[in-house]
Order: C-alpha cells, then sequence, then structure tokens
C-alpha cells in the first residue's frame, strides 16, 4: 500500500494557517481554487471567498513531483503565483517553498531560517531549513541570522511538499494515526497539521515540539528527514490575511476573475436594489433586500428588509422572512459601511449565533491602544451604549477577541440587541436593548472559535448550496437555454442525503421538452448531453450509454448543417435511397461523357505544426463561438508527406490501396453505409465517397476509381494527418469528377468527414495543409460556416530564423487525438466554465502570435507557446507525461518556447530555441542522448502547393 501511494498519488491538501482557511491557487497563477474562509484582520471568524476548480493544480503538481506520489499543502493566507512545473523539487524530504520579503511584512508574518549550505542559482535556491520564526521581531531576526545579504528575509508561504522517504513515513504514520485520534479527541486537545507537522522536520523545533500532544510521536516517526527550503525569486503572491484585502482585491486586479454572480438566486432589479459591482456567490437573495457597492454575500439567504451597506461582508447568514413586523420601519436590518456579519452554530446550542464587527477591527488591539469594534473606539462605544468593561471582560487583556459581546438568543431578537450594538437609529442608551442584552447568556469571539459546531456548519451550508443548485437547475431546464454546468449542479444537489436522488429524477421528466425546442436556438447536442448528464447523475448507466450516442449523432449533424445546405439531408443514406441533388439528366449526361475517358489525378500535401489556438476551431465550439488558430504547413525532409493518386477505370467498382499494403475492392457501392467500423482502415475514402455526393450521382455506374493514398509520417504524429489525407482525398474526388475543388469548399467537407468517420475535429488540421506557408485562421459561427484564412506575408528573414530556431521533434509517444477531443467536447456541451475560459485565452494567444511573428518577434512567439502548453494542460491533464516532461525539463535552458503539436499525448514536439546556436547546440544533445529515442527532422516551411 505504501509503495502504489508513494509511486502513483499525490495528495492535495487544503488546511489552516493561524486557525483560518484560506485561498488555494493554480500554481499557475490562473485559476483560483476552492473555499477559503477569511476574516477581519486576524479574525477566527468565518469571512469565505468561493472559487473553483482543481484541475489545473494537479497537472502542475504532477510534473513538480516527476510523475511520482505524495504530499502537497498549501496553507498560511496568501494566494500564490508561480510556475510549479518549472521547479525541481528535492527528493526523499520536505519542502517548504519560501520567497524573498522585506522585513515590515515579515514581521506579521511567519519567517524561514535557512542554513547556509545548498544550492542556488538565478532561479531558486534550495537549502536546508535551520528554524521556523513566527512573527518574530527585528531582535529575534539578526539573532537568528534570519536577514539575507540583500536586506530581506524568507517568507513561509505555507505550500510545502512532502516526497520519497519523507512521504512514506507520514503514509506509515497515517496508517497507525487512529490511536493517535483516538488520544486527541479523549483528551480534547489540538493537533496542528501545519505547525506540529512542519516543526517534526525541523530539530531546532524538537525541543518545542515534545512539549506539545503527541510530540513526541511526531518526532520519533518523522524527525529522521530534514526539510529543506525552496525559495522561487518568480513567485509572487497575493495576501489575504484581512477582509479587506478581499474586498480590495476583488474590487481591483480580481474583478476580471471573479464572476460576481455564482449560484445564486436574485430578484427582479425593480424589486431590489443590489449594486452592479456586489458579489453574490452561493446566495438567495429576497425582493426588497439592498446590498451595496463592492460588498459580498457569500452562503446566506436574505429576507426582504434587509439593507446591506457598501464594502461590506456577510457569510453563511440565514435570515428568515419577518410576517409580522409591528413598526413602519421597512428594514428588518441594517448592515453599515465597511461591516462584516457572519452566523456560528456552537455546540450544545439550538440557535446560531449572529457574530459582526467592523471591516477595520482588528481583534487582538486592546481596549489601551487603538482598540475599536464596528470602527469605533471602545470608549465611544460603552459610553453611547451605557455599558461598563466589567460588563465584557473579566481578564486583564481587553480586546474584542475576549469580549463577551455576542448575545445568544431568538433571531430577530439577536438582530435587533446587533443594530443597538452597531449604534444605529436613535436607540442610543437604551434600557430594554440594555438590559436585554446585560441578562442574555453572551459570547466571546474567543469562545466561540472553541465551541463552532463544524459538522451542522458544513452540514446546513450543503444543504443551502444543494437546494439552490436544484432551483437553478429547475429554472434551466424548464425556462433557460441550458447556459449553465448541469453535471456540476447535479453534484451539488446530490449532497442532499435525503432528496438528492429523488430532486434528479424528476429533472428527468423536464428532458423531452427540451428537445422539442427550435433547434436553432437550443443546439440539440446540448440538450442530449443535458440528458446524459442527469442519468448519469441517477446512476442510469445503459440509458446513458444509449444517449450518448445520441450526442455524437447531433453534433454530426449540426456540423454539416453549418457546413452544407441541404447537405445533412441525404448525409447517411445509402446511394440507391437518393435524389441526384436536383440535377436533371441532360446535365449528368454530360458529366459521364466527361468522365468517361481516363483520368488519373494527383494530390500531395504538407502537413501542420500548430502554435497556437487549437480546439477553438472544434465543433460545437465552432459553431457556436469564434475560433481563431495560428498554424504553419511544412515538409519533411524536403518532401510533401501525405498524398493520393486517383484514376479512373473502365471497370466499375472501386478499389482502394494504402502505403500500409492494405486494398479493399468494392464491387456494390450501395454496400458503403453508415456508421463504419471503427478498425475500418478504409473509412476515410468511404467517407470522402459520402460527403463529396458521388456515390449519389450516376458518375460510377460505367466507370470505376482506382484509389491509393500513403501518409509518410509516424502514426500519432499530430501533424494532422488523418485530417490532411482526408483534404487530399476530398480534392483529389472532386477534381477527377470536375467538381468544386477549391480549398475552403475542401475544408468544409473535411470537416463533416470527420464527423462521419466518428473522429471529430476541427477545420485548422485541413486549413493548415490545403494553405501554403504560416496563416491566421478565424471562423464564425453561423449557417453556413464562414473561415477566413489570412496568409502571413512573412519576410525572408523571418522565415529563415524560423527554420534556424525551431527544431520538429519526434518524441515517439503515439496518442490518438480522438480520444482527447471527445473528453474536450463533452466538458464543453455540459458548459465547463474553465475550459470554455481556456480556450477563449487560446484564442486571444492566437492574435498574439500572430501579432508576435507580423513584428519578427521570434521570442514573444516562444512566450505564446509557453503559455498555449499551459493551457492545453488545463484542458487535459493527460496531454502531457513522464517522457515529454523530462525532454521539455531537458530542453529548457536551450528554448524560449516549447508545445507538443495538435491535442498533445505524444507525437511531435515544437522546441523554438532562443537563438541559432541554442538551436545546434540542443539538435546535438539530443541526438547524442541516449535518454531521449527521438528523431529531429529536417523541415521547411511550404511556400506553395
Amino acid at each position: 500500500m505504501i509503495n502504489f501511494l508513494r509511486k502513483k498519488h499525490i495528495l492535495l491538501l487544503h488546511a489552516g494557517g493561524d486557525s483560518k482557511r484560506v485561498p488555494w491557487a493554480n500554481p499557475m497563477g490562473k485559476v483560483f481554487l476552492p473555499l477559503p474562509y477569511l476574516a477581519a484582520d486576524d479574525l477566527d471568524g468565518p469571512v469565505p471567498l468561493l472559487f473553483d476548480h482543481i484541475l489545473a493544480i494537479s497537472s502542475c503538481a504532477r510534473q513538480a513531483y516527476n510523475n511520482e506520489g505524495g504530499l502537497f499543502i498549501m496553507t498560511g493566507d496568501v494566494l500564490p503565483c508561480f510556475d510549479a512545473s518549472a521547479m525541481v523539487l528535492p527528493e526523499d524530504t520536505s519542502c517548504i517553498i519560501t520567497v524573498p520579503i522585506t522585513l515590515d511584512i515579515a514581521s506579521n508574518h511567519g519567517v524561514i531560517v535557512a542554513s547556509k549550505t545548498g544550492n542556488s542559482d538565478e532561479i531558486c535556491s534550495v537549502n536546508p531549513v535551520a528554524n521556523l520564526l513566527q512573527k518574530p521581531s527585528m531582535e529575534e531576526l539578526n539573532r537568528h541570522n534570519a536577514i539575507l545579504d540583500d536586506g530581506r528575509t524568507l517568507l513561509d508561504t505555507g505550500i510545502i511538499a512532502v516526497r520519497g522517504k519523507a512521504w512514506e513515513d507520514l503514509v506509515t504514520l497515517s496508517c497507525l494515526s487512529q490511536p493517535m485520534i483516538s488520544e486527541l479527541v479523549n483528551t480534547r486537545k489540538e493537533m496542528s497539521l501545519y505547525e506540529d507537522l512542519v516543526a517534526a522536520w525541523v530539530p531546532a523545533r524538537h525541543e518545542w515540539l515534545r512539549s506539545r500532544p503527541l510530540g513526541e510521536e511526531l518526532v520519533t516517526r518523522l524527525g529522521k528527514q530534514t526539510m529543506y527550503s525552496y525559495c522561487a525569486y518568480d513567485l509572487s503572491f497575493l495576501h489575504f490575511g484581512t477582509s479587506s484585502e478581499v474586498l480590495d482585491h476583488l474590487s481591483g486586479i480580481g474583478t476580471r476573475l471573479v464572476g460576481r454572480r455564482h449560484l445564486c438566486s436574485i430578484p427582479a432589479t425593480t424589486m431590489s436594489d443590489i449594486a452592479a459591482s456586489a458579489i453574490i456567490v452561493s446566495s438567495k437573495i429576497s425582493p426588497g433586500v439592498s446590498i451595496g457597492e463592492d460588498s459580498l454575500v457569500y452562503d446566506s439567504s436574505i429576507s426582504g428588509g434587509i439593507q446591506i451597506g457598501s464594502l461590506s461582508i456577510v457569510v453563511g447568514v440565514i435570515i428568515p422572512e419577518k410576517n409580522d413586523r409591528t413598526t413602519k420601519d421597512p428594514f428588518t436590518f441594517l448592515l453599515p459601511d465597511r461591516h462584516c456579519l457572519w452566523e456560528v452554530p456552537l455546540i450544545g446550542c439550538t440557535e446560531r449565533v449572529i457574530v459582526f464587527c467592523g471591516l477595520h477591527d482588528n481583534p487582538k488591539n486592546p481596549l489601551s491602544k487603538d482598540g475599536t469594534f464596528c470602527g469605533k473606539p471602545w470608549e465611544k462605544v460603552l459610553d453611547d451604549l451605557g455599558i461598563q468593561e466589567n460588563d465584557l471582560w473579566i481578564s486583564q487583556e481587553k480586546c474584542l477577541w475576549n469580549a463577551k459581546l455576542f448575545p445568544v438568543l431568538p433571531y430577530f431578537e439577536m438582530l435587533s440587541l446587533a443594530n443597538w450594538l452597531m449604534g444605529l437609529g436613535n436607540y442610543g442608551k437604551n434600557e430594554g436593548f440594555l438590559s436585554l442584552w446585560q441578562t442574555s447568556k453572551r459570547v466571546s469571539l474567543e469562545e466561540l472559535h472553541r465551541s463552532i459546531d463544524f459538522p451542522q456548519m458544513c452540514s446546513t451550508s450543503g444543504n443551502h448550496q444543494a437546494d439552490l443548485a436544484a432551483k437553478i437547475a429547475r429554472a434551466c431546464l424548464t425556462f433557460g437555454l441550458l447556459g449553465r454546468n448541469l453535471a456540476q449542479l447535479c453534484q451539488e444537489i446530490l449532497q442532499m442525503k435525503d432528496s438528492g436522488d429523488e430532486i434528479c429524477k424528476n429533472f428527468l421528466e423536464l428532458c423531452p421538452n427540451l428537445l422539442a425546442q427550435n433547434s436553432k436556438i437550443l443546439p440539440k447536442s446540448r440538450a442530449y448531453q443535458v440528458q446524459v448528464d442527469l442519468l448519469r447523475a441517477c446512476n442510469k448507466h445503459e440509458e446513458t450509454s444509449e444517449v450518448e450516442h445520441q450526442v455524437w449523432a447531433a453534433v454530426a449533424d449540426e456540423t454539416a448543417s453549418a457546413v452544407r445546405y441541404g447537405f445533412k439531408e441525404h448525409l447517411f443514406q445509402s446511394s440507391n435511397q437518393t435524389s441526384f441533388r436536383g440535377q436533371d439528366n441532360n446535365n449528368l449526361d454530360g458529366l459521364e461523357d466527361q468522365t468517361s475517358r481516363h483520368r488519373k489525378v494527383k494530390v500531395e500535401l504538407p502537413v501542420r505544426v500548430d502554435f497556437v489556438g487549437g480546439w477553438s476551431d472544434t465543433p460545437p465550439w465552432s459553431l457556436e463561438r469564434a475560433g481563431c488558430v495560428l498554424n504553419m504547413a511544412i515538409t519533411l525532409d524536403n518532401s510533401l508527406p501525405i498524398g493520393i493518386v486517383i484514376e479512373t477505370t473502365q471497370t466499375p467498382g472501386l478499389l482502394i490501396t494504402d502505403d500500409a499494403s492494405n486494398e479493399l475492392y468494392i464491387k456494390d457501392l450501395s454496400s458503403i453505409t453508415t456508421p463504419f467500423d471503427q478498425n475500418d482502415p478504409f473509412r476515410l475514402v468511404k467517407s470522402a465517397l459520402l460527403v463529396t455526393g458521388i456515390l449519389y450521382d450516376r458518375i460510377l455506374v460505367s466507370m470505376g476509381l482506382r484509389v491509393k493514398t500513403w501518409a509518410h509520417i509516424p502514426r500519432g504524429s499530430g501533424l494532422g494527418t488523418s485530417s490532411i489525407l482526408a483534404a487530399a482525398v476530398v480534392k483529389g474526388l472532386l477534381r477527377i469528377t470536375y467538381g468544386d475543388e477549391s480549398n475552403e469548399n475542401v475544408a468544409r467537407l473535411v470537416l463533416v468527414l470527420e464527423q462521419i468517420m466518428g473522429t471529430g475535429g476541427g477545420w485548422q488540421d485541413q486549413i493548415g495543409g490545403l494553405y501554403p506557408g504560416i496563416k491566421f485562421t478565424t471562423s464564425f459561427p453561423g449557417i453556413p460556416l464562414r473561415l477566413q484564412v489570412i496568409p502571413l506575408l512573412a519576410s525572408p528573414r523571418l522565415v529563415a530564423e524560423l527554420q534556424e530556431r525551431l527544431l520538429v521533434v519526434f518524441t515517439g509517444q503515439v496518442r490518438l487525438a480522438h480520444q482527447v477531443l471527445q473528453k474536450v467536447v463533452i466538458r464543453y456541451l455540459q458548459r465547463d466554465n474553465l475550459l470554455i475560459s481556456s480556450i477563449k485565452r487560446l484564442a486571444e494567444l492566437a492574435k498574439t502570435g500572430r501579432e508576435a511573428l507580423m513584428n519578427c518577434n521570434i521570442d514573444e512567439l516562444g512566450d505564446t507557446m509557453m503559455e498555449t502548453w499551459r493551457l492545453h494542460q488545463e484542458l487535459d491533464p493527460h496531454c502531457s507525461n513522464e517522457f515529454v516532461d523530462r525532454l521539455f525539463a531537458f530542453a529548457d535552458r536551450y528554448c524560449c518556447g516549447y508545445k507538443l503539436v495538435g491535442a498533445g499525448g505524444g507525437g511531435f514536439a515544437l522546441l523554438l530555441a532562443k537563438k541559432t546556436e541554442s538551436a545546434r547546440q540542443l539538435r546535438c544533445a539530443l541526438e547524442e542522448n541516449r535518454e531521449f529515442d527521438v528523431k529531429v527532422y529536417n523541415w521547411s516551411v511550404c511556400l506553395e502547393n
């Protein structure tokens, strides 16, 4: 078991620093992940902010771990932004990620003291950890030699990686952990996953750790390994230690990253006043609610009559409707500007305690040193309300943290007292409120921290989000255009153990209505995918498989409809069942006269390498959204590697041969029908006969065809071989029958051909092979689908430099693209937010790459390739593998950019060297290195076909 975990699995943990749950970040710095609890200035009360998706982080961690198992922990209150895939972590030990920071910031955070021994370069340094300091003074920093030569120190980011033997020690400990857990529960003691675990790997902390619960056990079992500091010089971060920093982020640079409405129920704008800049997440808002600018409402249900000011945070608050208002005040509760409000369930308490404070209150600041409550000095608060100090404090240290402030009462009494304590309205020294408050049971933040009923909190939150998801899903199915991810909503709904299954089953009854809607508004493929998601959620596996086939048939149908008017009407019909496309007999007779003479045509095409934009060309994306691709046609070893020869014969029938010595003679052409066997080596030619319409005319009645195809490229190359060969076949068939063999027509017909074959695929491959040189291609969705191919007028200097610096390398790794394509298409049909944002970014990068090439800036093209490769790994974590990771790590010092062509997973790699000399050095290094059995091809830009 230990060996299995060590070799195969990476465990990703999210733990809290300083008793807070804090943000996760994609190590690539682009996607935020789930669920932080943040608080007002070191306040342990929860102020959460929801982000999404863990897919990309697992891919990056896999690379950083060199495809071996381990533990990856992210704690603390910073959001890190760095490229984890470029990290080279020490083996058989634990490692904490650090970054140099100024002393003023370090004094409020954890600091790592690294020994002087280790390895350093301009990118990072790796040294053993000598000590750990927490919010150190200048004297402590000096005493522990924690200040670096440049006057900074190492910030503890809370990111920890554990590999090899240290990981084995942890797995062994976990297998023996039940007695330890039982002892902690029985003695009601606490163990910090972060603080105690790290101390076990740092000898200077062993004495302190031995005084902690089970500390001796941790030292004995984990202390054999030494922790290292990995200082990443290019790491940047956002600090989320306080609620005000959260709001600053959301209203500033985070505006473009965070959706302002997510999983929420909001009334019509004429029945509420919700600022456009307010962020509503996992919440239900009733009519009659007001929410101010730049406020955050999370995991809450806000009833009518509630007014929330600007720059405020509301979390986990469930305010019920009040039907028996006795005052003329239109508001049940007012939360002023710059305030935080949340609810906490306590162990042994039926009521949820309402907690509140000012956004900038620091709960640890004492009354004597500028301590505040709701933004006002304590002296004024006490004087305004008539509260005595001994009503709040019994200890010498008097601060918000230990003030017995928050009453435990029936809900609306707590709300009224909250408005009174915040000093709102004309309450003043209200004896009634003061008496109610004094006689009630009250708790402090410190007591709340020790008494929170976390299982109840999680259960309430889960049910709340599941209920919201169910309502949103029903609205989508009943009224909407299915723009939401139903698969994701179903996962939320199924968290309701008692009723989740039944809700999903009821949704299935709405599916027939979806299929009856106008397909011009709601694509059938999307409607079928929703049905698949619901069936899968209900564990109806057999029915799921049946509807999955309808999904792909609908995609093929929609693609054909968008490419060629009327085409789909006879797309899947055999030749003896169709008309002759409206041609009269005289025209057909003329065509027969032309084709009765012996003819022979040959079509040879280059392959394509794609720089950026792939996936945006693929149906159904390209049928619904614009696509942009930058690619280039190339020859390999001074030849056009893909081709076809077609000639007519006097004998009717069809003879097909290929370069693998496969041969097939078809006498009765009416036998060519869909669907084709996936293992049929001739289905490409058969599909071409269908899409060109040749099988539906009488031109093959009195003559036959001999077809020979070849592709002198390794299988699974990623160079668009299948699509370009299909383009060659279609072009040859149209040429020999005097059809429309224009590149535009051929490119669109190949798009349909691939749907018939069942491989799917977009338009960029055939565009790459049909049109010479470097080109920027865009598609415009609609009927018909329109393509615009813009050749880049590359200067001879640019072409020469590209050919000198770009290495085209076959990795020897093979994977078929359609296996990846199906997963990506399904995620798009499901409206996966991460996938949609990633493909949008790829389309944007195609424009950036075009500008770079037009300006002869090849280095910038390298940057574009690097980001493209990162995005491909977000789309498909398996588009790389251990071999490819090692290849790219080996090439990194020579290159300014690299990626696999096509969908990845193997095939050819593009390695763009920093300079011409770097390219020569890299080529020699690859050819001499026995670790990489790769082939570097000679290539040239194909400037004419």
